[in-house]
């Protein structure tokens, strides 16, 4: 039986160290494709108001026999909704769509620093939490000194970072602040949309485990500590992600993977969104 291992936050809550993402996952489709997730044994999904799935989602908690205290459900806010007053209502709209009472993790989606809005964003986070809403608070593509700004208004450290990291941008200076500082670190785009899966380093471990080069990307963020959720529509794929957590590498294994930096992003800079 694949045991998937968990994670304390700054908070004192526990997450699921391996989860699921629906980013890209149309509507029509979220329903069914969480429902077989959740059949497969992922209990952390992870959504955002932007993806235009929370109803989806939703619907497949409501369906599932699987416990509300076993399941760990995030969703994130969008940049136009930013602002103290903005962010209470999208919060309540994004709790409609998912039919839930308390949120276990609500993150603010990107720091849109242009904008200068972040921190009256934050503000609203620590109010929904202090209400008992949800139970950690955290960011999403936040940069150093955006964090370092929360720090000097003498805010709540976010529980975690949300961020693109896969071995082709390893963000080791960015991990370093997170540990320094109690933050938790959770990669999307964990498999750089597929860019790594034919690295050498990656299928050399796939071929020497007998694994897919996959769930070597997947075993090698796991090994590192992140959060990690990857995103698929194909049961088969479903099903051989959440098999990575059995899948143990060596520390030069790691090293490999790791060497591939080359501090190259498939998504946007953090600083150029607004």
């Amino acid at each position: 039986m694949t045991t998937v291992p968990f994670i304390e936050l700054n908070d004192g809550v526990s997450i699921p160290q391996l989860g699921f993402g629906v980013f890209q996952v149309e509507p029509d489709e979220t329903q069914a494709t969480v429902e077989k997730a959740l059949e497969v044994g992922y209990r952390h999904i992870d959504t955002a108001r932007i993806y235009g799935n929370e109803k989806g989602v939703g619907a497949a908690l409501a369906a599932s026999d699987v416990a509300r205290d076993d399941l760990f459900v995030t969703t994130k806010l969008w940049n136009s909704h930013q602002g103290y007053d903005s962010t209470l209502r999208a919060f309540d709209a994004s709790m409609e769509k998912l039919g839930l009472d308390v949120l276990d993790l609500y993150l603010i989606h990107w720091p849109t620093p242009a904008n200068d809005t972040f921190v009256d964003t934050w503000k609203a986070f620590e109010q929904i939490k202090a209400d008992g809403r949800v139970r950690s608070i955290g960011v999403s593509n936040f940069r150093m000194q955006d964090l370092q700004r929360l720090f000097d208004e003498g805010l709540t450290v976010p529980s975690v970072n949300q961020i693109e990291l896969h071995p082709a941008l390893t963000q080791d200076t960015l991990r370093a602040f997170h540990a320094e500082h109690g933050i938790a670190t959770e990669a999307w785009s964990p498999l750089a949309q597929g860019a790594v899966l034919q690295e050498k380093a990656v299928t050399d471990v796939a071929a020497a485990h007998g694994a897919e080069p996959g769930q070597v990307v997947l075993a090698w963020h796991l090994a590192l500590g992140n959060i990690v959720f990857p995103k698929s529509v194909t049961p088969e794929r479903i099903e051989s992600n959440f098999a990575s957590t059995g899948l143990t590498l060596s520390e030069d294994e790691l090293q490999a993977i790791s060497a591939i930096n080359r501090d190259e992003r498939v998504g946007p800079d953090p600083s150029e969104v607004s």
